[in-house]
């Protein structure tokens, strides 16, 4: 049984599916009306009706017997009988399906007088005796030995059920009449909840249409690739299939096509409802015509549109696509209720007269049809000869279009072309697909006017490589091509791509520097005093701090000198047998860390340094601990004060009104956490009309967050975590509490810490165990509800127009693409999202934004490996770049594919990479490495076939400034070059170069520790005789893992 959308899953005894009460007495009512109402003109004066649903079918097809399960029941029953009478209703069916037609008995009495009865067929009974009883009801109800009764004549009889049916109703007394036309003119007009169902099909038709297709063909053009029709096909299909892919927030589920997309182009045009796509190549030539059709179903509810794209049209070819245009406008405006269909056609007959009659025999012979639970409603066809009467409620396909048109061009593909245009519309007019533009402007593409070039060095990359792959290229000797091959091959593309664009990021970038430090106070602004006479009177001459001016006061010759405390740098205190000493350092010009460039001043004396001897050490201890706490408060206050100067301004927090009330998320908990010794509190999460607010019952403790300043949302329910979460990644930085910070994040702990008393295990059949286990579930998919409900409802609120341009939507993280790594200091589970790479449980957060990212390197890639690491590279080369370290080797074909499919050009290297040096040689000399191939030395690949083919100078490419280092210092420290250098190499070559070829990493490890035998390495420091195992090993091939990672331990996360 297929779902519409109205029917709900649900429990009882119809097992798990429920049919809408409400729904169902409300329709039936209205078909036993109109039936009553209409019953000689549209019914054929029948006495009952006899709907047979055939059983199910692969093939995508509407039937009237299917709508009409759908419409009154949300459902297709298929293999079915159903007979409606005055009196009765009679179901032959299943035991299971009558088991759900079974609730329906009260509601059919309450609507219509009717009693329902099932006759119940068994697995193996042809259903001819339950047959006989109900045409013997049916002659009964009717009392008439020849009763007529309504069937689907159109429907030929599927299934042995069916056909016994069809065999039982022609052998007996009854006459048979056609209804078809009485359900066409009952579907026709939509209730509130079909138009629902047939909007948001409209929505997600034009969204795939817009956000899909159109982008998708646009980068095919002007990349130039080779795609077929079929394969556009099929790609759309998955978008329409997958509503999250163009931003729709629509249940899958609820989701269908109502036919494969098409494609046309090259002359082969079809503008038949039934056309479909060919295995041709797009053809987008000059004076070329894409013809491009969609329809997609919400609730088994069609739309439908139809789009016309133009690549260099010719005057003529423009000429006619805007008469056909307006011709469509014609009809669009002459869909109103009172007018008959006819005119519609005559509407968009009278502007092809009137602007290009040549056209006319070219016009298709109708401009649509009906649309709902059937793509084409029969008796709403848009032709010169229905003269039905339009009425409100009713959805029609609007769809014209121009055939056969001819071009004066000599291309076999471009001599003859069509256009079609075609739109979803709901009476009275409103064009549901009207989103996605039909303009010229819009859909005209203009590729002849040549475009200034840059002069950019192409990287030389392999014919076959920089080929797309297509079905020529896909096949090699009949077989297919694996997925390496094809990422391989993707990959290739992708490079030349990245190349190109970093040329031309590169030739507009200019040297710069800066500290990043932010401001700070200069001297001239430390003043404690204004004048002598602020200083406080002291009655002794002892050491005392003034916690109100900030100031120090010591006792110097005989007089109390003042001193900011910011002018101190530390202070001590030791204690000997009777005295104590208090040392005082200050900051002074030229000391280690003194940002103050303002302290040094001609002439002036600087105090660096002074003692006190003094023989109370309680006095000296409290003095001491006075200085380092007042300098602390003040350090503290001016940092925060010092970051906040840097702030953005942010503008200011609409509340939302008591007419709309702001979506609450109550007692979830933030992180940054507000500063402060007192116990922690949870907090409310407000949407309101331009931001979010977060408050505790503290007043001091509040956060606003402006949707503006939002770069990403994130939503990750708890799964395997303890924590559901809500999490913001900011364009610019705001203050929670007295941190910076560009990340804030809301969460809930979904199961409470509990350490069970006394050693024992717990029994896992324990009822105690088990009941406690059912209420950690519930809570947490109480609090994912929770959580779901807050997002969806804010997304609906950034839905509206004015925060289109912000392009908000909360994304959620692809458990199933996670994989572990080490971004900072820990391991954690880190998840791709449709948009980021975040990891979002362990702190400091990570969040990385796909767009910005430059190229990918994957290091220490090997046979012999359990871990690699990730070198993530920023298109701002100003940016460190962000290392991900120990990742299992396990996840690396996982992670490949990632990469591919979101267009991420990697590369793999055996050695950690230095790229400090690397990316600085980039931007001070970035003409070189656009010449040396842009990130082709990264190419392990192609690296190691030249070093196969000769020894001369490494062709990857290497920063040309680097200073060259000792001897001393490359033994020492091998982190400080990219590669091993070929002098390494050299001095062992002519001994070990035959002995190598073909060795084992044991024999390798072996001689390496024999050779430090012999010459006495055991007195060596572990750290070296590390070194010098990794650089012997390193010429045959990487180590397995690294043994340390920045001098700590090496780090071994588990993996999921």
């Amino acid at each position: 049984m297929a779902d519409n959308g109205n029917a709900k899953p649900g429990g009882g005894g119809s097992g798990a599916y429920t049919i809408n009460l409400d729904n169902f007495s409300k329709r039936l009512k209205v078909f036993y009306d109109h039936w009553k109402e209409h019953n000689s003109d549209l019914w054929g004066s029948s006495n009952a009706i006899a709907i047979a649903t055939p059983p199910p079918s692969e093939d995508l097809r509407y039937l009237k017997s299917s709508a009409l399960d759908v419409w009154l029941l949300g459902y297709e029953f298929p293999e079915t009988i159903i007979v409606f009478m005055h009196k009765q209703i009679h179901f032959l069916c299943s035991q299971k399906k009558a088991n759900l037609i079974g609730t329906l008995k009260k509601a059919a009495n309450d609507a219509v007088g009717a009693d329902i009865v099932l006759h119940v067929k068994a697995k193996n009974d042809s259903g001819v005796g339950l047959m006989e009883d109900i045409v013997r009801a049916v002659c009964a109800q009717s009392k008439s030995d020849d009763p007529i009764v309504g069937h689907i004549a159109k429907e030929a009889p599927e299934g042995k059920l069916l056909e016994a049916w069809a065999d039982k109703l022609s052998s007996s007394s009854v006459q048979l009449t056609d209804i078809t036309n009485g359900f066409s003119e009952l579907f026709a007009m939509k209730d509130t909840s079909e138009i629902a169902c047939v909007k948001k099909a409209s929505y997600l038709t034009s969204s795939v249409m817009k956000n899909f297709v159109v982008p998708k063909l646009e980068k095919v053009i002007d990349e130039e690739r080779k795609v077929t029709h079929s394969s556009l096909m099929d790609e759309t299909e998955k978008a329409i299939l997958d509503p999250l892919k163009v931003k729709v927030k629509l249940k899958a589920e609820n989701v269908d096509i109502c036919y494969p997309p098409v494609f046309q182009s090259g002359g082969k045009f079809d503008l038949k409802p039934g056309a479909s796509s060919n295995d041709d190549y797009l053809y987008y030539d000059s004076a070329s015509v894409i013809i491009c059709a969609i329809g997609a179903r919400y609730g088994n509810y069609c739309s439908n549109m139809a789009r016309t794209f133009l690549i260099d049209a010719t005057p003529t070819q423009s000429k006619a696509y805007e008469t056909l245009m307006k011709a469509h406008e014609a009809a669009l405006e002459a869909l109103k209720p009172g007018n008959r269909m006819s005119a519609v056609y005559q509407a968009a007959v009278d502007v092809i007269k009137k602007n290009a009659p040549e056209l006319l025999p070219n016009l298709t012979k109708s401009a649509g049809t009906g649309i709902g639970l059937e793509f084409r409603e029969s008796g709403l066809n848009l032709n010169p000869k229905n003269d039905r009467i339009i009425k409100a409620g009713m959805v029609f396909n609007v769809s014209l279009g121009l055939h056969n048109l001819q071009a004066e061009t000599k291309s076999e593909k471009t001599k003859q072309y069509s256009f079609l245009l075609a739109d979803t519309c709901l009476v009275p007019l409103e064009n549901l697909t009207a989103s996605c533009s039909k303009l010229l402007k819009d859909v005209a593409y203009s590729f002849n006017d040549e475009d200034e070039v840059l002069p950019v060095k192409k990287v030389e990359v392999n014919a076959k490589e920089a080929l797309p792959p297509t079905k020529a290229t896909l096949r090699s000797d009949n077989q297919e091509m694996s997925k390496e091959e094809l990422r391989r091959q993707h990959q290739a593309e992708l490079a030349r791509q990245k190349n190109e664009e970093t040329a031309r990021r590169l030739a507009g970038v200019g040297s710069g520097s800066g500290d990043g430090r932010g401001p700070s106070r200069s001297s001239n602004e430390l003043v404690a005093y204004k004048n002598v006479n602020d200083i406080p009177y002291a009655r002794e001459l002892v050491i005392q701090v003034d916690q109100k001016n900030e100031a120090v006061l010591l006792p110097i010759y005989g007089s109390m000198v003042p001193f900011h405390v910011s002018t101190v740098k530390s202070v001590t205190s030791h204690q000997d047998n009777r005295t104590c000493t208090i040392r005082i350092f200050f900051n002074v010009p030229g000391m280690p860390f003194s940002n103050d460039s303002n302290l040094k001043s001609q002439g002036a004396i600087y105090l660096k340094e002074i003692t006190f001897r003094s023989k109370d050490p309680r006095h000296s201890s409290e003095v001491v601990q006075q200085i380092k706490t007042l300098r602390r408060q003040v350090a503290s206050r001016e940092s925060e004060r010092a970051e906040r100067a840097t702030l953005v301004t942010q503008e200011k927090l609409q509340l939302a009104s008591n007419r709309n009330k702001p979506v609450r998320l109550s007692d979830v908990w933030i992180r940054p956490a507000f500063g402060g010794r007192g116990r922690k509190l949870t907090g409310t999460l407000e949407s309101h009309v331009n931001g979010f607010r977060y408050s505790t019952s503290r007043a001091d403790e509040r956060v606003d967050i402006m949707y503006g300043n939002v770069k990403h949302a994130f939503f990750q329910p708890a799964e395997k975590e303890m924590i559901t979460l809500l999490h913001f990644h900011l364009h610019n930085h705001i203050m929670v509490g007295n941190k910076k910070t560009k990340d804030v994040q809301f969460y809930v702990e979904v199961m409470d810490v509990v350490q069970t008393l006394g050693g024992n295990r717990r029994s896992a059949l324990d009822p105690d165990e088990i009941e406690e286990e059912q209420r950690e579930r519930d809570r947490k998919n109480r609090i994912n509800m929770d959580f779901q409900n807050f997002v969806n409802k804010v997304n609906d609120h950034w839905s509206q127009p004015q925060f289109k341009g912000l392009d908000l939507e909360f994304d959620v993280p692809l458990r199933e693409l996670g994989f572990h790594g080490v971004p900072y200091k820990a391991s954690a589970f880190i998840i791709p999202t449709s948009t980021c790479l975040v990891e979002l449980i362990e702190t400091p957060f990570l969040v990385v934004t796909l767009s910005e990212i430059e190229i990918v390197n994957l290091e220490r890639v090997g046979f012999g490996t359990k871990n690699f690491d990730m070198a993530i590279v920023f298109k701002d080369f100003k940016k460190d770049v962000l290392r991900i370290d120990s990742i299992p080797s396990t996840s690396l074909d996982a992670i490949k594919e990632w990469l591919d499919t979101t267009d991420l050009k990697y590369y793999e290297s055996r050695l950690n990479l230095n790229w400090r040096p690397i990316l600085k040689t980039i931007i001070d000399d970035p003409q070189k490495f656009i010449d040396d191939g842009g990130w082709e030395f990264l190419n392990m690949e192609a690296s190691d076939s030249e070093t196969e083919e000769t020894e001369e100078s490494d062709q990857g490419y290497e920063p040309s400034d680097a200073e060259p280092e000792s001897e001393s210092e490359d033994e020492d420290s091998d982190s400080e070059s990219l590669v091993e250098s070929d002098e390494d190499d050299e001095d062992d070559s002519e001994e070990d170069s035959e002995e190598e070829k073909g060795k084992t990493w044991e024999e390798l490890e072996r001689e390496a520790s024999n050779a430090d035998r012999e010459n006495g390495a055991e007195s060596d420091s572990e750290e070296e005789r590390r070194r010098r195992k990794v650089k012997t090993f390193s010429k045959s091939r990487p180590p397995p893992e690294r043994s340390s990672f920045k001098g700590g331990p090496s780090k071994k996360p588990k993996f999921r």
